[in-house]
């Protein structure tokens, strides 16, 4: 009798097409996440956008504040005071300065675009339009007509309403942002320890460490572009100088803000002061400071930025137009701002998470306390319970106080890492959570307490 085999036919579908439909319907899913997240973040920007604000001010302040407790012996607290306190004057003086010199300086501003704009009028009686005065002023009076015509009032009453809006969400932005920068510099270890400890205990170890060198990228990020918008603001602001001196100082911070974003920031701020200066000295004037521009910002780009910033960040030129181009589009001038150190420390982690540690120089010896459930009385060993404890350290001499040594060393093989609050040291929030407070665990949730 011979066995009949079944038959083989052949796949409706090929294995390619089975391949790119199982890769397309994760893609699909993947895209449907992260236009989820990107829509909760439109929705809470003005939460998100103040805390991310606060996180790069805590970590530019940061260094100075462990100085000041290293050197000289400040209390935690009083460090983090003075630096909040000095970097609002610092922003204050700026602010202020600049302010009283744009006032100043567009007076004279003024004057000279009105003188501009009468030697256009000249040039369009006398040149080859040879309009008249009356064709010149009906030209004005149907501009008037368009801007001030139907529909303006309520145009003007909507842009106020939304003016006020703006404000407000800009005050109450600039609180949070205060107030998250004070405790993300008092505290910020217990607040990541936190976080940390919300994630499953087999993730907590690998997320610490791939956070560690997220922070490290993010400061360098910050140090770096710092240095770079200082250089462009200093060698556009003296540039400006020799043309229009009053407004150099407000021109040389505009260009400093601006060139946090990178590349883009850089172009429109330059192309403000090439259209001051044409407005001020002429197209002379304007084409040696377009020169100037220019010039700074190619040493921007082959010198600071390969050396400096491609260090920092490790993203390609390339990389960085495109991140800035769509965060920009996602979400406007905030998704610019945000996007290079945003993939920087994405691409820190990630990169740790395939095995590759772009900082191996920090070692893997910091980590972070686990904090775990704290133990019932049933789950806890005849001898390890809470009351047999307590009737092991009485001081009365009875038979029990013999059993003190293996009540507290049951106790102590328990759990490994776990410990009831019996005169546990530490703070209230420690012993309620059940935590291990001992001092190798201290120095590890805040390595400045071991220099």
């Amino acid at each position: 009798m011979t066995e009949t085999r079944p038959e083989v036919r052949p796949a409706s579908v090929p294995p390619s097409i089975r391949a790119a439909a199982d890769w397309s319907w994760r893609v699909l899913l993947v895209a449907a996440l992260v236009a989820g997240i990107l829509w909760l973040l439109a929705v809470l920007k003005t939460i998100v956008v103040p805390v991310a604000v606060a996180l790069l001010l805590a970590v530019l302040l940061r260094p100075l504040r462990v100085g000041m407790e290293r050197r000289l012996r400040f209390p935690r607290g009083a460090a983090t005071a003075v630096s909040v306190a000095g970097l609002i004057v610092v922003v204050t003086a700026l602010v202020t300065l600049a302010g009283s010199q744009i006032v100043a300086g567009f007076a004279d501003l003024r004057d000279q675009a009105v003188e501009g704009f009468d030697e256009i009028t000249t040039w369009l009686q006398t040149g080859p339009l040879s309009l008249d005065s009356q064709q010149l002023d009906g030209y004005v009076d149907q501009l008037r007509e368009s801007v001030m015509g139907a529909g303006a009032t309520s145009s003007l009453v909507t842009g106020a309403l939304g003016a006020a809006t703006t404000v407000g969400h800009v005050l109450v932005g600039a609180l949070i942002a205060l107030f998250c920068t004070i405790f993300f510099l008092l505290d910020g270890r217990s607040i990541w320890t936190w976080l940390v400890n919300l994630l499953p205990i087999g993730a907590r170890e690998k997320v610490h460490q791939a956070g560690r060198r997220g922070i490290v990228t993010l400061s360098a990020y910050v140090r770096t572009q710092i240095l770079v918008a200082f250089v462009d603001a200093v060698g556009i602001g003296v540039g400006s100088a020799f043309f229009v001196p009053a407004l150099a100082l407000p021109i040389g911070i505009l260009v400093f803000v601006g060139s946090f974003i990178p590349i883009v920031g850089a172009i429109f701020t330059g192309a403000v002061a090439v259209v001051v200066v044409l407005v001020a000295q002429g197209w002379g004037a304007a084409l040696i400071m377009l020169g100037i521009v220019l010039l700074v910002q190619q040493a921007e780009s082959h010198v600071l930025q390969p050396f400096l910033m491609g260090h920092a960040v490790s993203l390609h030129p390339v990389a960085v137009v495109l991140v800035v181009a769509a965060g920009s589009l996602a979400a406007g001038i905030v998704g610019a701002l945000f996007a290079v150190p945003l993939a920087a420390v994405l691409n820190t982690v990630l990169l740790y998470f395939h095995g590759h540690d772009k900082f191996p120089e920090l070692g893997t010896e910091d980590h972070v306390p686990l904090l775990r459930r704290r133990p019932t009385r049933a789950s806890l060993p005849l001898g390890a319970r809470p009351g047999a404890l307590r009737r092991a350290v009485r001081p009365a001499a009875t038979p029990a106080a013999s059993s003190a040594a293996p009540a507290e060393a049951a106790v102590a093989s328990h759990g490994g890492a776990v410990a009831v609050d019996l005169g546990t040291p530490g703070t209230a929030d420690e012993r309620d959570a059940g935590a291990t407070v001992s001092p190798e665990i201290d120095e590890a949730r805040d390595p400045e307490r071991r220099a």
